[in-house]
Order: C-alpha cells, then structure tokens, then sequence
C-alpha cells in the first residue's frame, strides 16, 4: 500500500521536513513536486486509482482541469490555490474551481 506524502514527511526530521518544503516552493512542474515528496510515479498512480502511465502522461501535458491538478497535488498532502494577480490591487485567491 501507497504512504501518504503526510506520513513521509511526519516521519522526517524537522530540519529535513523544512528543506523539503523550501524546495517545494522553487519547483516549476508537476514531475519535479512529485520528485521533491519522494514518491515515484508508481506511488503516485496507486495513491489516485490510476496506471503508472496515466501519472507520466499527466506530468508531460502543458494544459490539464484544474480538478485533476487539484487532484494530483492533493494525493501529496497538499493544498491547489488558485491566486489572480493584478497590477493595482492585492492578489485574489479564486475558491471552488475544479472542485468536482
């Protein structure tokens, strides 16, 4: 059975858990969050009820439904925000899209 990214990352130590998460933040595609949390295709297909190769496909797209992104950083123990930036105002976190 497939760990949840909680578990690995509870299990760590702190200074450990830190680096991970700083790391986190200057990725820039799904593989490289994926490869961050330590999980590897296969970990991540059973934790989704999908095949291994449905996770591969899934890192190559350059467009997806925010409900499947939703879905695929949310199987890591994460949260998708959704934010809208503008040049004269504060960023918007946009609620309840690609929420099936």
């Amino acid at each position: 059975m497939a760990k949840k990214l909680d578990d690995v990352m509870k299990a760590l130590p702190k200074a450990r858990q830190e680096r991970v998460e700083a790391r986190a933040m200057e990725l820039a595609t799904l593989k490289d969050l994926r490869q961050a949390a330590q999980q590897t295709q296969a970990q991540m297909a059973a934790t989704l009820g999908v095949r291994q190769d449905t996770i591969s496909r899934l890192e190559k797209r350059s467009d997806m439904l925010l409900s499947t992104m939703r879905q695929y950083v949310e199987s890591m123990g994460g949260k998708l925000e959704l934010v809208a930036k503008f040049p004269d105002r504060p960023p918007v976190v946009i609620d309840h899209i690609g929420v099936n």
